[in-house]
């Protein structure tokens, strides 16, 4: 039984420490939150302690951490972490600037720990078997990989001025799904990017609609289509494209139940937002954490992973803001 503190009681860490429950390898033993109230609610339905940061590293009995506190607190905690020699859990980003995440994945591997960056969606059954199906060659080579990620709506515009922007935020997952389905790194990033949904989030300095074209050395390509506003619900797509074939994992819905009549025929909407969508991942994700780090095996997204989707997600801003292709 590998013993946790978590870092941050909020909407996600709730999720992780729910994860953590349901996988009956690990248990909550501290909760740390600048709101007391979140972090004595969390601690109360899991049966741990309120804690500091300090006491939480100091006590023997804990084993890893799960950092899922603001962005901003994550390289601090993650390097506190490895000189205490904890396994690691970040949510992501690492840091929102590549010299912090740099000084991080310095202490980790100055520290011999493991270290995870919760890129959820590579534990999504779907896209699993989608990978899985790619590396068994039944499409034959990549070619085209097309990702769409759409959200229901957007966040609020207090939550956008601290986020790092939406290639940082939110296509930082898609960099990295076409990371794994690629099979190579990209080495140029073309973006651009518009206010279509709120001229707020304008106002903030961010942009609400993007569409990015990747490439790898030997010529495959990738796209990625962001929004933050999908009035039919929570869009997440992959589609590639191989010299066999194609391979396709749709939208996660409410109920498979098909209606036809003689006006037309219809399905359910694509689940809300991302805590149904990926349900699944986040308890699959924990779950694989826990036993790379009680088998001494390496982690399946480890933080060069993170490392490499922002050095995406900063190619992506200066390709917009310079109206043209960056090369890495």
């Amino acid at each position: 039984m590998l013993h946790f503190a978590q870092f941050g009681a909020g909407r996600i860490g709730a999720i992780h420490a729910q994860s953590l429950a349901t996988s009956g390898l690990g248990r909550l033993r501290h909760v740390v939150d600048v709101h007391g109230p979140a972090a004595q609610a969390l601690a109360a339905r899991h049966g741990a302690q309120v804690s500091t940061v300090e006491a939480a590293l100091a006590d023997p009995q804990v084993g890893a951490v799960i950092i899922a506190s603001s962005t901003d607190t994550h390289a601090d905690l993650i390097i506190a972490a490895a000189r205490a020699g904890k396994a690691i859990f970040c949510e992501k980003p690492i840091d929102l600037s590549l010299a912090r995440v740099d000084a991080c994945l310095a202490a980790v591997e100055a520290a011999g720990v493991p270290m995870l960056v919760g890129f959820n969606r590579r534990f999504d059954p779907d896209f699993v078997e989608l990978h899985r199906r790619i590396q068994a060659g039944a499409i034959g080579a990549v070619e085209q990989v097309v990702i769409t990620s759409r959200d229901p709506g957007p966040p609020p515009v207090a939550y956008i001025k601290v986020s790092g922007g939406l290639f940082r935020d939110m296509t930082i997952h898609d960099f990295d799904m076409a990371r794994w389905m690629l099979g190579e790194e990209p080495v140029e990033v073309f973006a651009t990017g518009s206010n279509l949904v709120d001229p707020e989030i304008g106002a903030a300095g961010d942009i609400d609609s993007a569409m990015v074209v990747l490439k790898t050395p030997s010529g495959r390509m990738a796209t990625i289509n962001n929004s933050r506003r999908a009035a039919y619900g929570y869009d997440q797509r992959v589609e590639v494209h191989g010299s066999l074939g194609r391979l396709i994992a749709g939208n996660r819905v409410g109920s498979t139940v098909e209606q036809a009549d003689a006006q037309a025929v219809s399905t359910e909407k694509p689940l809300h937002f991302f805590l149904e969508r990926y349900a699944m991942a986040y308890r699959a994700e924990m779950r694989a954490f826990i036993e790379a780090v009680t088998n001494g095996t390496p982690m399946p997204v480890g933080a060069a992973d993170g490392r490499q989707a922002l050095v995406l997600a900063d190619a992506a801003l200066r390709s917009m803001a310079e109206g043209r292709v960056v090369r890495l």
